[in-house]
């Protein structure tokens, strides 16, 4: 083979190779990563089932799940990164509401009211 013929043979490899690597579309590298929600915000669901909690900024409001119903609303504040004190008020029994929830998990919520009543909260996941 002559020069010329070694040259042109071994610039038709190297730009095989080139194209070699291009790709149409995405290829392998990082993929969008769900970002967890922080602290209480996005929905919650109580043990029963009954109502589900929607905590958006500095704002909550609770819904019954059968209905739809508006239970309760009010605001809440981060004491610290893993506790909520919640305050507002309760449409059902016309009266004033308060509790305090720590954050035990990403998805779990364990509160106190003021009147010393437990419950905990479960996130739901896909919904906020």
């Amino acid at each position: 083979m002559s020069t010329a013929g070694r040259i042109a043979s071994t610039a038709g490899i190297v730009a095989l190779a080139a194209l070699a690597g291009c790709t149409t579309g995405p290829g392998p590298g990082p993929r969008p990563v769900a970002v967890a929600p922080q602290g209480v915000e996005g929905a919650w669901i109580d043990q029963q089932g009954t109502g589900v909690t929607n905590f958006t900024g500095g704002r909550f409001e609770t819904y019954a799940t059968d209905t739809g119903q508006k239970l309760s609303e009010g605001t809440y504040t981060m004491r610290d990164p893993t506790v909520a004190q919640i305050s507002g008020f309760s449409l059902i029994q016309q009266k004033p509401v308060a509790f305090n929830c720590a954050v035990a998990t990403p998805v779990q919520l364990n509160c106190t009211s003021s009147t010393g009543q437990q419950f905990v909260l479960t996130r739901r996941t896909g919904v906020s």
